[in-house]
Formats: C-alpha cells, structure tokens, sequence
C-alpha cells in the first residue's frame, strides 16, 4: 500500500438541494416512528424551484392515521428549520405534493416475522462499515474535517440572523499522508451561498477563520491553494439553483470515499431497511475493532437477501494493520451482537424518532446522546471489553 499520498473528501450542508431532502425524508421516517415504533417508511423526496414534492410508501396498524395537513406542516417547518425563506425557494410559499401511500403487501410478506420464520431483511443488499484511528472520532480525517468546516458555518448562520452566509454550501478538503497517516492539508474548497452584493473578501475571512479553527495547528494549506467561492458569485442557490433528491449523497453521508460503500442510501428509510440498519451495524463494530486496539484500521461488509433473516456473509479487512488474524475477528463478532435485522434494530436501539440529526454531516463520527437513546448508539464503544475478552 502507498504511504505517502494525497487523499480527498467532500461535505456538503444541510441546505444542499440534496441534503433538504435527506432531512426532509428523515423528518417524515421519524412523524411515522413517534406514532408507531414499528413503522414501515420507504420516503423520498425532490426539490426544485419553490416547489417540494414527497413520494413512497409506509405502513401503520389500524387506528394510528396520518393525514396529509400534518406531513405539509412537518415539511414547510423542516424547509423553515433549515433556513429557506427566499425568492426562489420560500418554506410558506413553495408549493408541496404528497404521494405518500401504503406498502406494498408482497414485500410485507416477504419481511414480517411469522410462525418459526424470523423477520426477514426488507431488501437484497451489501453494507460496509470502517473505521480508522487517524481521528478521535475514528473517522477518516478528510471527511471529518469537512463536515466539521460546514458545521461550523451553520452554526454562525444560525446565531446570527444578519450573518451574510447562506444555507446552501459545500467544502472539499485535500489532506498530505506522510507514512499513513494525515500531516496536513494541500488545498481546500469551500463554495458558500451568500446574499446579494456581499463582499468576497468578507467571505474568505469568515471562512478562514472556521477552517484554521477546525484544523490542528499547522494544518492550514498554501494561500495559492485555499479556494473560496472560486465561481466568484454564490447568490442564487439551494432548490433554485439545483434540484435536489434524496439519497445523492451517499459517500458524503459515509466515509468520504476512504471506504467501499454498498450503493444504498439511509434517509427516508425506517431501520428495518438493511441498507441503513446494516451500515450501523458494520460502523458499530469496525469502530469496536478499532478502538479495542487490535487494528488500526478496519473495513466490514455484510450482506443480506430480501425475506432472509441471517446474514449471507461477514467479511473483515484491516488492511495488515490487524494483531490477530482477520478471519478470527470475524468469528467473535458473530459470537457478540445478533446480526439479523430484527437483532440489529433491538441492539441498537433503532426504533425511535432518531433520524433527523444524522441527515446532514454524515452518519458516522459523531457523538451519542445520552439523553435520547438509540441516537447514534452505532457510535458507542460498549464492545471493547467484550472483543479483548474473546480474545
């Protein structure tokens, strides 16, 4: 493997076109879970100019109803949340379509748990999960850092109402490795939305300051390679300037392309959807390998057949940075956490309202809540002792 390189990752925030929807889908997932845990949502969204439409299916016992009033006031109080009140793309004025409807009974036989048959995945599929120790977090550092420049942006447009930053924003960072591991960054892009005739210098300052914030000392790249707004002009931008979907953003939502992804998106998705439930998963427990000690690195798949309870297949890959033999890891992991979906959803906790936070700067690497259980509970570290025991 080389160990010295150039290595890059995006993130984009919560008012890309794309990201809206994630939140949006996410926002009607979580509607549907505080009225019934066991919900089945299957949402999508798109975004265009001042206009929102949602599609898809879900499921609901009898006597739980959801009308469409409540799913447009969810909606329109999301597009608000986020910051959308322009000319081109307004949360009151923007006209709204819901084509929302119930789950189809094939898959719902497929999936159900029934007599000795255990509840099935909702979908074929193949998840990866990774984890690194270049972070604290155990995240890759080029999406880590970028995710944390457009936190923070968001954070100074949502304390000041006057700030000239607008929603709709994307960084880019490109990280020097020097032996494996990150020694500081080559260059940096960041494109941020902002209201009419400001000053471009004023922008790069603003920016300049969060990202020499957010990176460790010494980090910051060349001046000839710190690029703002580099188009010159960012005025007209969100649902206006681009359409937006959900699930476009998949690597931005995972590891920055420092690890192989299955190809399926999680927002909008209920956790019996394995595309999303399995991914946790495998994040949950190449994060556990890591910070057990025992690899530096470490890349999990997992995959699953539609209607089938247990796992085809578990594969683990640290890279020759693992202090045991990976085939050995393997076998403890499926001795520690029941991998079918319905154990997945049950370990986790993944029956709650919890979705909403994880639709914008990304899934993973973030930090658990303690006050609302279940929140990216894939981010605990609770099988440590256990790993090292088995070994």
């Amino acid at each position: 493997m080389k160990n010295d390189f150039l290595f890059t990752s995006e993130s984009v925030s919560e008012g890309h076109p794309d990201k809206i929807c994630d939140r949006i889908s996410d926002a009607v997932v979580d509607l549907m879970l505080k009225k019934y845990s066991e919900a089945r949502v299957a949402c999508e969204t798109m975004v265009s100019t001042n206009r929102t439409i949602i599609a898809g299916e879900y499921r609901l016992p009898d006597g739980i109803d959801i009308e469409n009033e409540e799913i447009e006031k969810l909606v329109r109080d999301t597009v608000y949340d986020i910051g959308y009140e322009q000319e081109g793309y307004h949360w009151k004025k923007m006209h709204f379509e819901c084509h929302l409807h119930s789950q189809s009974s094939n898959i719902a036989i497929g999936v159900d748990k029934s007599g000795n048959k255990d509840e099935g995945a909702g979908d074929q599929g193949l998840m990866f999960g990774y984890a690194t120790n270049e972070t604290d977090a155990l995240m890759p550092a080029p999406i880590y850092y970028a995710h944390k420049i457009l936190k923070e942006m968001a954070k100074i447009r949502h304390e000041d109402k006057n700030s000239i930053l607008l929603p709709d924003s994307k960084s880019q960072i490109t990280l020097e490795y020097k032996d494996g591991k990150p020694v500081k960054s080559s260059s940096i892009v960041v494109s941020t939305q902002h209201i009419k005739n400001s000053s471009q210098d004023d922008i790069r300052e603003i920016v300049r300051d969060i990202v020499t914030n957010v990176l460790p000392d010494g980090w910051m790249c060349p001046e000839e390679e710190f690029y703002v707004n580099p188009t010159g002009i960012f005025e007209i931008g969100g649902p206006d300037g681009d359409a937006g979907l959900t699930g476009r953003k998949i690597i931005v939502d995972t590891y920055g392309g420092a690890s192989p992804h299955g190809g399926g998106a999680f927002s909008g998705k209920d956790p019996t959807k394995v595309d999303r439930s399995a991914a946790y998963l495998t994040r949950y427990l190449a994060k556990n390998v890591v910070a057990s000690g025992i690899a530096s690195k470490c890349t999990i798949q997992i995959a699953y057949a539609i209607g089938v309870s247990k796992p085809l297949s578990l594969y683990v890959n640290t890279e020759g940075t693992g202090k045991i033999d990976d085939n050995e890891i393997e076998k403890i992991l499926l001795n520690l956490v029941d991998m079918s979906p319905r154990g997945i959803r049950e370990h986790l906790k993944l029956n709650k309202p919890i979705y909403v936070p994880t639709s914008a700067y990304g899934h993973f690497g973030r930090t658990p809540d303690e006050v609302l259980e279940g929140s990216f509970s894939w981010e605990k570290t609770d099988l440590v002792d256990l790993i090292l025991k088995e070994i």
